[in-house]
């Protein structure tokens, strides 16, 4: 199966911290030597990534679909050759239900998590079934997360987004399996991240997180290989415990529902 290296061009969302910031330094070094273009929303995180060489565009998720359409427009006009999308960006909060919640920031979360990347995948997708027609692999990438496949109580938006997330990459997958659009699943664990610093928690999860240095090697090495689910420790487990087994089943009903 193809991998990342074959990819010329590769756009980075939720590039400016974490896994994102790590992972499109890491891609700008594959010997292949592909264009990576560093998206996020803070302008100078985004300004050092530009001292590393790589291309950077200032992108909020937050937002609605006619904007994201615009942006993704541009994007396409600025970089043709674009092949490759990692959707990386995310937020997580912490609800109780017992007590007052915040429903705009459930929304903007569930926004940013599930409903942007979905519509920046629909936007791309015909751009991709292009390039697919003249043989050249492409490449649709969420990053997802364990929780998507046991949920924390803690995190009902972020666990529940991920899962959705989850759910549409793996139909994704299954409708475009007759093309050369690839489309990957990056399911970290807990890894070192800023993303519990809303909730206070970084502080106490240093001591149970995976360092983000040896996550990225891990995931680097399954985007070489193009490996369909890149994963590992507690998430893999949760994957092959709760998920793997629906795969061939998710395949039958495909094709009982094309026999109607």
């Amino acid at each position: 199966m193809p991998g990342i290296e074959e990819s010329k061009c590769i756009l980075v969302t939720g590039a400016t911290a974490g896994i994102g910031r790590v992972l499109a330094l890491s891609l700008a070094k594959l010997p292949s030597k592909p264009q990576v273009i560093a998206a996020g929303r803070r302008q100078s995180r985004l300004d050092e990534l530009r001292k590393e060489g790589l291309e950077t565009l200032q992108l909020d998720l937050d937002t609605d679909a006619l904007t994201l359409k615009k942006s993704v427009d541009s994007i396409l006009d600025k970089y043709p050759q674009l092949d490759a999308v990692i959707l990386n960006a995310g937020v997580q909060y912490e609800f109780d239900f017992k007590k007052e919640v915040d429903v705009n920031k459930l929304l903007s979360e569930v926004n940013i998590n599930y409903t942007a990347v979905v519509t920046m995948i629909t936007y791309l997708t015909p751009h991709f079934l292009k390039l697919s027609e003249s043989g050249r692999p492409s490449f649709i990438i969420p990053v997802t997360a364990g929780l998507g496949i046991v949920p924390a109580v803690w995190t009902p938006g972020y666990s529940a987004s991920k899962a959705a997330i989850h759910s549409f990459t793996t139909s994704l997958r299954v409708q475009l399996n007759d093309t050369n659009v690839r489309v990957l699943e990056i399911i970290p664990p807990l890894v070192e991240s800023e993303l519990h610093d809303d909730a206070g928690t970084t502080d106490k999860l240093t001591k149970l997180w995976m360092p983000l240095d040896e996550y990225i090697d891990v995931t680097m090495q399954g985007l070489r290989n193009g490996d369909t689910i890149i994963s590992t420790g507690k998430s893999l487990s949760l994957y092959e415990k709760f998920d793997k087994e629906k795969d061939g089943t998710i395949a039958l009903m495909k094709e009982a529902r094309e026999k109607w």
